[in-house]
């Protein structure tokens, strides 16, 4: 992708699934990373060992973005650790799946808590520090318009962070940062399968036009092309990488 090499990255929930072939496809298109994660270390440092190898640089740093302080921190350490950063992708997020009438106050605070109040200090920190011409891309789920039963302070949440970006391409845009929402349909992870049975899969995969589920490779293209200077004209943006689930 155009205009990458050399960029820097903070990637939040890095390690697995959607967040890991960010990195890597980040990585590949010559971009130096930091990236979180929460309790993976073996596949974080397996992912460093892989991207340094090939001649890339990439850096995992430990955070529990449910902690309100863990956010800031973290932003510091990556420029610690590269320097100035291009691109904020948060990619960190939590699924509370439970009826509204027996979703508690601790479990709606958590999902707000990593899914909107993390990345919303990033961003804060970001529209302080990002380079000019940067750009955040947060990542959704197709859940904010494909709504149903049990998911509540899961989609209400990453609502919340769409329309925090949406009202940050304005703030930023006279930078040249662009701000965009990246909403994933079905996509094959751990994530996806421990939360949707077989038959579940089975009925997205028959409203896909595309014909199969998504692959974490299928969001990190799209990631990289917001992030390079092919995605310099679009901003505030809530882009449905779905395969066509709800066309």
């Amino acid at each position: 992708m155009t205009g990458l090499r050399d960029k820097r990255a903070l990637v939040t929930g890095g390690s697995r699934g959607i967040g890991r072939a960010i990195v890597e496809r980040l990585a590949r298109d010559g971009v130096a990373v930091v990236f979180s994660y929460l309790t993976s270390s073996d596949p974080a440092a397996e992912i460093v060992t892989k991207i340094t190898a090939a001649g890339g640089t990439a850096h995992a740093v430990q955070a529990d973005l449910g902690d309100r302080d863990a956010a800031a921190q973290l932003y510091r350490e990556a420029e610690a650790l590269i320097g100035p950063l291009d691109i904020l992708v948060n990619n960190a997020g939590v699924v509370a799946d439970d009826l509204i009438a027996d979703t508690t106050d601790e479990v709606f605070d958590w999902a707000f808590g990593v899914n909107v109040k993390s990345p919303f200090i990033l961003m804060r920190e970001a529209s302080k520090r990002l380079r000019d011409g940067g750009r955040v891309i947060n990542i959704s789920t197709l859940n904010t318009v494909m709504v149903g039963p049990r998911m509540a302070p899961y989609a209400s949440s990453k609502a919340a962070l769409e329309l925090l970006g949406r009202v940050a391409a304005y703030e930023l845009g006279e930078r040249g940062i662009t701000v965009n929402s990246v909403l994933p349909g079905a996509t094959d992870t751990e994530l996806f399968r421990d939360n949707n049975p077989e038959e579940s899969r089975k009925a997205l995969l028959s409203l896909t036009a595309l014909g199969r589920i998504g692959e974490p490779a299928d969001i990190a293209d799209v990631v990289a092309f917001l992030a390079g200077d092919d995605g310099r004209w679009l901003t505030g943006q809530s882009i449905r990488a779905a395969g066509g689930l709800l066309a």
